[in-house]
């Protein structure tokens, strides 16, 4: 494994087990220039690597590391990492603390993933929180959305972060050298929106960050801006409420297309369009989302995640790595230290939830 990126992986993560996570790891060992440390149940993935008969040169891209504990997905996230050291979540930031993989993806308890990075990384200098980014595909390209879930209650200072993260993500992984950032609010005039949103506008205008200002969630889509801001109460329900849309509308479509002869026989001329438009909107083309702001790297995936996402995440923990995000963080923070401190000093002067 000399010379390849390690990523370790939570093989006992998501709602498919350990086949779809092996399969998965199989997948990104054949296709990407990494290794997989799989974590987990040694005779469960074992087993799960039966099926694939690996020749011997991608089977030597993939390690076990044997764990006798699970954290399930209901259970609470600090006290399933504080009782369970030896469940392979928990064990497999350890591996990355010491430096034995260079990032973590898991598709298990998203809070307990982020509990576990935070205790084993901790924080980059001068970020108070780290968030959850996620990518959405729009009528253009991507755009990433931040925060989708790790914090729900923010200041302004957290939001101006989460700007400067999801821009070096996006700067890096999706090659748009100045993001155009947004702010989702009711309304594109700056005085719109609640105390947290318009406090925190202020600060954006006075970055150096391409901030275009405030947007309305029917500009998710269309693909005017790059990189989407907001706290991780509001972007957890645009998250859940954007993947059930794109399975309702599949789903609708192909009534409809059941319903008449001629919707069928448009189907079948249009077969490869609506093949794409699938893909397009597959939540397992984008792979996982990336917890940024640590000392490290991880990647959590949705629980129903299938081998190909769970690729895609391992490919994109790679490409995190290799183009050294966080170094592009702590680029962008120093560009606006200044305003780092005035948000700081605004929290102190306002004390707790002032601005929310």
């Amino acid at each position: 494994m000399a010379g390849k990126l390690r990523i370790a992986l939570d093989a006992m993560g998501g709602d498919r087990g350990p086949e779809e996570m092996v399969a998965g790891a199989v997948l990104a060992v054949s296709q990407k220039d990494v290794a997989v440390t799989l974590l987990g149940d040694e005779a469960r993935i074992r087993a799960a690597m039966v099926p694939h008969r690996l020749p011997a040169e991608i089977a030597s891209r993939l390690e076990i590391v044997a764990t006798t504990q699970v954290v399930a997905m209901d259970e609470s996230p600090f006290e399933a990492i504080r009782r369970k050291k030896d469940s392979s979540i928990v064990r497999a930031f350890a591996l990355h603390k010491e430096g034995k993989v260079d990032a973590v993806v898991s598709a298990g308890n998203s809070g307990a993933t982020m509990a576990a990075a935070l205790k084993y990384l901790g924080r980059l200098n001068n970020i108070s929180r780290p968030g959850i980014a996620s990518a959405f595909p729009t009528m253009k390209g991507p755009v990433v959305m931040m925060d989708v879930g790790a914090n729900v209650d923010c200041r302004p200072r957290h939001l101006f972060e989460f700007g400067v993260m999801a821009a070096a993500f996006s700067r890096v992984l999706f090659n748009i050298e100045r993001p155009r950032i947004g702010l989702l609010s009711i309304g594109e005039e700056g005085g719109k929106g609640n105390v947290l949103v318009k406090k925190s506008h202020q600060l954006f205008q006075q970055s150096s960050l391409n901030y275009i200002g405030n947007v309305e969630g029917r500009e998710t889509f269309k693909g005017d801006v790059d990189v989407i801001v907001c706290d991780g109460f509001v972007g957890n329900v645009c998250l859940k409420l954007s993947e059930g849309l794109a399975e309702v509308v599949i789903a609708m479509l192909g009534d409809e297309i059941k319903k008449r002869l001629s919707a069928k026989i448009g189907y079948l001329l249009a077969r490869d369009a609506f093949a794409a438009f699938q893909r397009r909107v597959d939540y397992a083309e984008y792979g996982g989302a990336p917890l940024l702001g640590l000392q490290g790297v991880g990647v959590v995936c949705h629980g129903r995640s299938n081998d190909v996402a769970i690729m895609n995440a391992i490919r994109v923990a790679a490409e995190m790595v290799r183009n050294r995000v966080n170094d592009h963080i702590i680029e962008l923070l120093a560009a606006d230290g200044f305003l780092v401190r005035v948000a700081e000093a605004a929290d102190d002067e306002n004390g707790p939830g002032a601005a929310g």
